[in-house]
């Protein structure tokens, strides 16, 4: 490629046997834009990185020029030339000349973005493509210290984590767009019976506290072994799930109206187990006396009622052991995406598994990873944590 190609941002090359999916013409015209007029940088920083480029030249490009652009120093052709003038992968381009041509044929620097998201875009098909293969590789390894349920979590870990690399709308908002977001928020409230902004979690003395559950929160609920965090974290996920009422919510969007649908995730104890437990709390018959068997006839028939109460409940129940943040994460995606989803909670933290090899940093990667689902899924997340 000795001169530029026609100018064609949506010109996509076709994948063969040896190319991936790129775009040269958008690589040249962003290139090209920013080489023109510094100030476009700014329009696409928080899009793409150097490692979004194809070409390994214009990455360098790009990089040289963010760095001297951060300095507030010129970046163009001739401040370029300086720093690129021995590159031997510009040199096959036609050398510092390649940097005028670039300049020069960018004639639509109002579409920056858009060429922005086509290379960010087709980098990360390159990365599915490129685990897809990596994948299909160990897979064909038949290895007897890697098992298939191994490389099922490595890879959802691995997809996990091309997932949050990052958005192209985040950056700063306007205090307008803030202020207007906390007045909706009081104005829920007020409008709310309760006066409650969040989901009610049943509890009034914690609602006075919390003002309900709110969208995007994480709340950590601590306590020594045999404290009653369970049963508390039981007792909110059946009054969210037995009040739901599913409605036009004030935004427009269909939803939960009132309760919610809330997804368990219960670590330690089996559905079954938790269910009882649920049981117990709806009929009011003490947990011990339902293993036993051991109840009056109006205790079995309050247990039965609850039973027939609790069927129509949106109480979904994950009792995976040991399950991985990122299994995790993306069974709550599915959850929502499938049945909804309004609330999410764990039992308990310590029991999910992370990748780092330090326990404290593992720990530390669960509790972002758990902000992080209850950030995108705008729900709260509710984690249990064992404290010694």
């Amino acid at each position: 490629m000795n001169e530029i190609a026609a100018i064609n941002p949506t010109g996509v090359a076709v994948q063969d046997a040896d190319t991936m999916p790129h775009s040269t013409e958008a690589e040249q015209q962003l290139l090209g834009a920013i080489l023109t007029n510094n100030d476009i940088y700014d329009r696409v920083a928080a899009i793409i990185g150097p490692s979004h480029f194809y070409d390994p030249v214009h990455a360098r490009i790009f990089e040289i020029s963010s760095a001297r652009i951060a300095k507030n120093n010129l970046a163009s052709p001739v401040t370029l030339k300086a720093f690129m003038e021995d590159d031997e992968g510009l040199k096959e381009l036609g050398g510092p000349a390649y940097l005028a041509r670039l300049a020069g044929a960018a004639i639509s620097a109002y579409a920056v973005r858009d060429y922005a998201q086509i290379i960010y875009d087709l980098a990360v098909r390159r990365d599915l493509i490129q685990l897809g293969r990596d994948i299909s590789a160990k897979a064909a390894k038949v290895d007897v210290s890697n098992e298939p349920k191994e490389q099922i979590v490595e890879a959802e870990q691995a997809l996990y984590k091309l997932a949050e690399q990052g958005t192209s709308e985040g950056g700063f908002q306007s205090f307008l767009k803030a202020v207007t977001d906390a007045v909706n928020v009081a104005n829920a409230a007020y409008q709310r019976e309760g006066g409650l902004a969040g989901i009610s979690t049943g509890l009034n003395d914690m609602d006075k506290k919390l003002g309900g559950l709110h969208s995007s929160d994480l709340l950590i609920l601590a306590g020594r072994p045999s404290m009653g965090k369970t049963s508390l974290a039981t007792n909110i996920a059946f009054n969210i799930a037995k009040k739901y009422k599913r409605g036009i919510k004030p935004d427009g969007t269909e939803g939960a109206i009132e309760g919610g649908v809330v997804g368990f995730f219960s670590l330690e104890m089996s559905a079954e187990q938790l269910a009882a437990r649920i049981l117990s709390e709806a009929s009011e018959v003490p947990s011990e006396q339902i293993r036993r068997g051991d109840m009056t006839e109006p205790e079995f028939r309050r247990f039965v009622d609850a039973a027939k109460a609790l069927e129509a409940c949106p109480l979904f129940i994950d009792d995976t052991a040991a399950i991985p943040i990122a299994q995790l994460a993306a069974r709550a995606r599915r959850l929502k995406r499938t049945h909804g989803l309004d609330v999410v909670i764990v039992d308990y933290l310590q029991l999910v598994r992370g990748v780092a090899e330090n326990r404290v940093q593992e720990i530390g990667e669960i509790s972002m990873g758990l902000k992080a689902i209850a950030k995108e899924l705008q729900i709260p997340v509710i984690a249990l944590s064992q404290l010694s």
